[in-house]
């Protein structure tokens, strides 16, 4: 006796071998197809449609205030929380203006998945979840069993496929999903002239590809011909440029040799008028030092001389400040000689400009000292002049003494 089996497990394997069947179908003519699909294109539609039945299987039932319902949006709104980048899906579904029911937008997160070509990821994240799963299908459904699992690696296949659908303006919320089996169930004459077919469009893609090959090979010996021919051209001439270089290097060496002989005469000739530039230097150098000494004989006796006349003049001072302390002894004495005395007063402020006159002849003197010889013969003329006005100071000097005193005398 048959041992029976389960339902839900016959139920899993039929769904599964359903979406096998559509996958490889879509993949097979999307690439004979050759060009973008659209929502019109009857494997794609077919494809939603299993879909749509592989994610009911075992959906609890949710309770609501009017009915009891099945709805596949609840998962799917659940991959928002599980994969982040699909945030943007979510958003787009929830706002296109014409669907009203949770399996119109169901339906609209599918075809949206599919032209993102991550329909495959979204539901991976899902079925890892079990948990999470477990508040909307039932233990034995096919999300929650190894089926899933299968249907989610074959979803990869369809990144292949590049799809346009218009998901705005199609009625999402009333369609019907019905398996048309017809599509998957074809004869055996069918099937070998397929292979047929098959077998010749292989053969003329190879033929087209050894062709393509051979043209490439030809293209290739053809440049590779031109590339030679270039290389001997350029062989040669380099050949002619090495000779040229040689034939450089040769009367560079004998300009070299030259340069170097000319460089050492040149050397020789520079040491010799070094040494004697050196002689003549020293020579110079001892006539400095005995010039030098002259100058600081010299220095030394106008600086005598200078100290000299500053003591002279520091005597004058004090002989003038012992005048004006007398003057000013005599004043009461003096009252009747006031005329007198302010004459006396004008000659000692001419005699104060003269010698404000020789304190400027002496700072001019002192900056003159490190001057020639003819500077000192003028220094022994201003000494001269020196000499003339101190004594003529000093005549004036004693005749004011001598007017003094009898001044005094007589008062």
């Amino acid at each position: 006796m048959l041992a029976t089996k389960d339902p839900t497990a016959v139920e899993r394997a039929n769904l599964l071998n359903m979406a096998k069947l559509s996958i490889k179908g879509l993949i097979e003519s999307a690439l004979s197809f050759g060009r973008t699909l659209d929502s019109d294109y009857p494997p794609l539609q077919q494809f939603f449609v299993v879909m749509e039945h592989c994610l009911k299987h075992g959906l609890k039932v949710r309770k609501s205030f009017l009915s009891y319902n099945k709805t596949i949006w609840g998962p799917l709104e659940l991959v928002e929380k599980l994969y982040p980048e699909a945030e943007e899906i979510g958003a787009s579904v929830r706002d296109l203006p014409g669907l009203k029911t949770p399996l119109g937008r169901a339906r609209a997160w599918l075809r949206l998945a599919l032209m993102q070509k991550k329909m495959a990821d979204y539901l991976r994240c899902l079925i890892i979840q079990r948990e999470l799963l477990s508040e909307f299908y039932e233990y034995h459904a096919l999300m929650m069993e190894e089926e899933g699992a299968v249907i989610v690696g074959l979803l990869v296949g369809l990144n292949v496929i590049d799809a346009n659908l218009c998901v705005k303006g199609e009625d999402l919320d009333s369609q019907v999903g019905v398996i048309d089996f017809s599509m998957y169930l074809k004869n055996e004459e069918e099937i070998g002239n397929k292979e047929r077919n098959v077998q010749i469009a292989a053969i003329l893609d190879q033929k087209n590809y050894v062709e393509e090959l051979n043209r490439q090979l030809n293209s290739t010996v053809s440049s590779l011909h031109s590339r030679v021919d270039s290389l001997e051209k350029s062989n040669t001439k380099l050949i002619e440029e090495l000779a040229i270089a040689k034939n450089n290097i040769i009367k560079l060496q004998e300009e070299n040799h030259q340069l170097r002989s000319e460089n050492e005469l040149i050397l020789m000739r520079t040491r010799q008028h070094l040494e004697v530039t050196k002689v003549d230097v020293e020579t110079e150098l001892q006539t400095y030092k005995h010039s030098r000494q002259g100058l600081d004989e010299m220095y030394n006796d106008a600086r005598r001389q200078l100290r000299d006349e500053s003591q002279l003049r520091q005597d004058v001072e004090n002989e003038l400040s012992v005048q004006v302390g007398m003057k000013h002894e005599m004043e009461l004495a003096m009252k009747l000689l006031e005329k007198d005395i302010h004459e006396k007063q004008d000659t000692l402020i001419g005699l104060r400009q003269q010698l404000e006159e020789v304190k400027a002849i002496n700072i001019e003197m002192y900056q003159k000292l490190q001057g020639s010889e003819d500077g000192l013969k003028e220094k022994n003329e201003i000494i001269a002049r020196l000499e003339e006005k101190t004594n003529k100071i000093t005549t004036a000097m004693r005749q004011l003494e001598q007017s003094s005193s009898l001044s005094f005398t007589q008062s």
